[in-house]
């Protein structure tokens, strides 16, 4: 698989790129090495960078820059969490199958849930300027849709009049996982990034 050429192609022609991806035989393993650990270290590389050299401001205190190590400590288990809650995303979209009439495939499911989100850790890179952080949720709103392009490829072979009742339970599965990480991943460096300061 070309890397450049499959996310081009989810992201400028998603209908024809589903296809290509359903026909394609590949591993869980294949996946995450080849496409999923290269596309999540976008967002966690910007926002490590973005965190110490650019800084970010909050409602009750002015600019502040996270120190080297905090911001890399909270990149790298940002990353890894990442990668879990994807994984996890596909182990629930692939036991969801039957609820759905759908075909039980763990390879198509993590399909799923990880081409879909490419716009959202393409736009990762914007993590560089913490302030555009809006602007990675916008390209979420179209991994959504691309999630649901995916459902209507047949991936899972679901039954069209069943194809939105599993996206809708897809997705907010995945809001729920998104929310789980934000808040661990804020709970383990708010007060450290609130005590540093930037030093």
């Amino acid at each position: 698989m070309n890397l450049v050429a499959r996310i081009q192609g989810i992201i400028l022609k998603p209908k024809e790129e589903w296809q290509k991806i359903k026909a394609e035989s590949a591993t869980v393993q294949d996946i995450f090495k080849s496409y999923l650990m290269i596309l999540a270290a976008i967002p966690a590389v910007a926002q490590f960078l973005g965190y110490w050299l650019v800084g970010f401001s909050t409602p009750l205190t002015r600019a502040v820059r996270l120190g080297f190590g905090t911001s890399l400590s909270q990149a790298v288990v940002s990353y890894l969490l990442t990668l879990a809650s994807v994984f996890i995303a596909g182990l629930i979209i692939n036991a969801l199958a039957p609820t759905f009439a759908s075909r039980p495939d763990q390879v198509s499911a993590l399909k799923l849930a990880v081409y879909s989100l490419t716009p959202y850790f393409v736009a990762g890179i914007l993590n560089l300027i913490p302030a555009l952080g809006l602007l990675v949720i916008l390209a979420g709103l179209y991994s959504l849709y691309l999630l649901y392009l995916g459902f209507q490829s047949g991936l899972m072979e679901t039954p069209q009049d069943k194809v939105i009742g599993y996206f809708v339970v897809t997705v907010v599965v995945m809001i729920v996982l998104n929310l789980v990480v934000g808040v661990i991943v804020g709970s383990i460096f708010s007060l450290r990034a609130f005590y540093v300061g930037g030093f």
